[in-house]
């Protein structure tokens, strides 16, 4: 036997549902591109981009970042070195430790 459902329960959101991390802020990239102090060269013209905990903490860098330098220790841009231009931002769900 088949259940039924009627069309407003079959599309209502899981009570379960958690809403997600707000969306990155473009400000906490265009520090990293222009900041960044740690490249990791991940091969076939790509790196790594990110900023070290001592940089964070540059008073030029603090001043970019403003209330999202913390969010900022989490976030790494894969770039691609031939042809000038971002190919992923990514965001740890926890900030690295301080060395």
């Amino acid at each position: 036997m088949r259940r039924r459902f009627s069309s407003n329960r079959a599309f209502a959101p899981s009570r379960l549902a958690r809403p997600g991390p707000a969306p990155l802020p473009g400000a906490i990239v265009d520090a990293v591109l222009r900041y960044h102090d740690e490249v990791q060269d991940q091969g076939c013209g790509r790196s790594l981009l990110r900023l070290s905990s001592r940089r964070l903490h540059d008073a030029e860098v603090e001043a970019a970042l403003g209330e999202h330098a913390g969010r900022a220790a989490g976030v790494s841009i894969l770039w691609n070195e031939h042809e000038g231009e971002i190919i992923r931002v990514l965001e740890s769900s926890a900030p690295r430790l301080a060395a």
